[in-house]
């Protein structure tokens, strides 16, 4: 977790930084074999050198962007969560309750679906 202390001192709101400083640590118990960095500024888990997972935060929500496959694969479990989405992130709110199953059901999905990638990012 060492590698997100900097871009977790950055967050003004002591609420937004313990959510993040929970996600990274759920992500990092449940998946000790993905690899966190920052890159393009923003604190995301790799495996293999592939992109799976990645995170930010805005001033009303965390954005959490498993890749467009990740998001299309789970998209009636997103929208029954209640959280708004584009095609490349998805919008968690604040102030509402957040989906440790869902998120880890989507690092689950990349680490597998990308199991044979060779590219940070899909095709």
């Amino acid at each position: 977790m060492e590698v997100f202390a900097e871009y977790l001192e950055h967050i003004d709101n002591p609420q937004h930084r313990a959510r993040m400083e929970e996600v990274f640590g759920c992500v990092t118990n449940k998946f000790p074999n993905l690899l966190p960095r920052i890159a393009w500024n923003q604190p995301m888990f790799t495996d293999h050198g592939t992109y799976i997972i990645g995170f930010s935060v805005a001033k009303h929500h965390m954005a959490v962007a498993p890749e467009k496959a990740g998001i299309n694969h789970f998209l009636d479990e997103i929208v029954q969560a209640g959280y708004d989405h584009s095609k490349e992130l998805i919008r968690i709110p604040w102030d509402s309750q957040l989906d440790l199953t869902l998120l880890e059901k989507m690092i689950e999905f990349n680490i597998l679906d990308k199991e044979e990638c060779s590219t940070f990012w899909r095709k």
